[in-house]
């Protein structure tokens, strides 16, 4: 059986990749593609082992390397070039425009959904508001053009794969199609249990508008007596360390060693994102650590208040506060939280097998 995987784009080492390290693990000897491959060589060997992948044409386009995102109009032109004759199975890794790859007839297509194309559909007006004119409308445009493109090559999708029940309602609303759920993978190998805790809370991600990585900080600027360690680097870093007050330490990108270890003794992970699933507050749980997390999103079926964490209803300084406040009426066992954890480490077995039964 030949395999095609296809993944959106390959620029960063983040929550999909993780995921398509795994898809990868479960077929050693499938073909990979996506638009563009610029990955760095250090994150090529941990995500990609060594393997060639096959990109579109927008991988040579001028500046792509930089500004590829800019050549969105000609994403769905790049996805369908590229091409999926001779393979029995196609496997999709997708949040823009990986599930909309043109199959064969005699072929399978299973598309991973992390999330509907989220500026074209959920985050629209977010997207768009802030835009001044003529930019506006030429990308008003383009997003109408993507959705639908997006809606007319549903019928290229077999089988949809949800990586949450938040994603699942997504698919149902914007696709009219079911899915089937399957939890991202959690390395729940690396991230071990640490019940000795410290008294620092953590917050890590892409310092990025969307992660609410600068709010945090807002929050915890309001209380002095908590000491806050960022990790993480991004758009956002300068202006954070701008605002940061004294109790906050801002490390910028760190190894995972140095993240796994911070993970382990801080007393509580801190995390404000609308997240599709959200693997690092996961990873978080199985160091035995409790989280506070916005209630939307993944993060709202994944945290249970009072056993592994707590939940804040906004994203604002006033529910941040209010759910570190929370927080510190609970008493949090590590143990238990490393075993809510454990039902988030089957990634591979369940795709495997769930795929093996529509073959």
């Amino acid at each position: 059986m030949r395999v095609a995987i296809v993944h959106d784009w390959l620029v960063t080492n983040a929550g999909a990749e993780k995921v398509l390290r795994s898809i990868l693990n479960c077929y050693p000897d499938a073909t990979l593609f996506a638009l563009v491959d610029f990955l760095s060589e250090e994150d090529r060997t941990v995500i990609l082992d060594g393997r060639e992948v096959t990109t579109s044409f927008i991988q040579n386009l001028p500046l792509a390397r930089r500004y590829f995102r800019h050549y969105l109009p000609l994403f769905p032109r790049a996805i369908e070039s590229l091409d999926m004759r001779g393979f029995d199975l196609i496997i999709s890794s997708s949040w823009a425009v990986a599930k909309g790859v043109k199959k064969h007839a005699g072929q399978l297509h299973v598309c991973y959904c992390h999330t509907p194309i989220r500026y074209a559909w959920d985050l629209y007006e977010e997207y768009t508001a802030s835009l001044s004119q003529p930019k506006k409308f030429l990308v008003e445009q383009s997003l109408k053009y993507l959705r639908n493109w997006d809606i007319a090559t549903l019928d290229r999708v077999d089988y949809f794969i949800a990586n949450s029940h938040f994603v699942q309602e997504r698919i149902a609303r914007t696709y009219g199609r079911e899915s089937h759920l399957i939890y991202p993978p959690v390395a729940l190998d690396r991230f071990t249990l640490q019940p000795q805790k410290s008294s620092l809370f953590l917050t890590a991600s892409r310092l990025v508008p969307y992660k609410k990585t600068k709010l945090i900080v807002e929050a915890f600027n309001q209380m002095p007596h908590h000491t806050l360690v960022v990790i993480g680097a991004g758009e956002e870093y300068e202006e954070i360390a701008r605002i940061a007050g004294a109790n906050i330490q801002l490390l910028g990108f760190q190894e995972d060693a140095i993240l796994i270890e911070t993970m382990q003794h801080a007393q509580a992970f801190v995390y404000a994102a609308v997240e599709d699933f959200g693997i690092v507050p996961i990873e978080a749980m199985a160091c035995g650590t409790p989280v506070i997390a916005l209630d939307q999103g993944g993060t709202k079926e994944t945290i249970t208040e009072g056993v592994t964490g707590v939940h804040f209803a906004t994203q604002s300084i006033e529910a941040i506060i209010d759910a570190v406040e929370r927080f510190e009426q609970y008493h949090f066992d590590p143990t238990t939280i490393r075993q809510e954890a454990m039902g988030y480490g089957a990634f591979e077995q369940e795709l495997v097998a769930f795929i093996g039964e529509l073959l």
